[in-house]
C-alpha cells in the first residue's frame, strides 16, 4: 500500500540509514564460514534471503545464530549499499545515486 500522496507513477524515497557494521560482520563471518565447510557461499546466503529459512548458513562458527540477529531487510539494505560502494570504487556509478 502506498502511503497517501504517492500516485502509483511516483517514485517513493526510501529513508536513508546509516552504514551497518553488524550486518557487515555477519556476512563476512557466514561467507567464511560456509567457505570453510565446502559450501557456495554466494547461493547459500542468497537461499537464506529470499527464503528465511536459516537452515541455508552453516552452524559452523556460530554464523547461523550470528546472521539470524539481524533482520532480513538490513542484510539485504547493506549487500546493496556493498555492491553500489564496490561500483562507485571502479566507477562505474554516476556519484549522485547515494543521494
Amino acid at each position: 500500500m502506498l502511503p497517501m500522496g504517492y500516485g502509483l507513477d511516483e517514485t517513493m524515497r526510501f529513508p536513508a540509514k546509516p552504514e551497518n557494521t553488524e550486518a557487515r560482520r555477519a556476512f563476512e563471518l557466514a561467507y567464511r564460514a560456509l567457505a570453510e565447510k565446502g559450501y557456495n557461499p554466494i547461493h547459500q546466503i542468497a537461499g537464506y534471503l529470499i527464503s528465511g529459512d536459516p537452515a541455508y548458513i552453516t552452524s559452523h562458527l556460530d554464523a547461523r545464530n550470528t546472521i539470524r540477529r539481524i533482520e532480513r531487510d538490513d542484510l539485504i539494505e547493506e549487500l546493496v549499499r556493498a555492491y553500489a560502494e564496490m561500483t562507485r570504487e571502479r566507477g562505474g556509478a554516476n556519484e549522485s545515486a547515494g543521494r
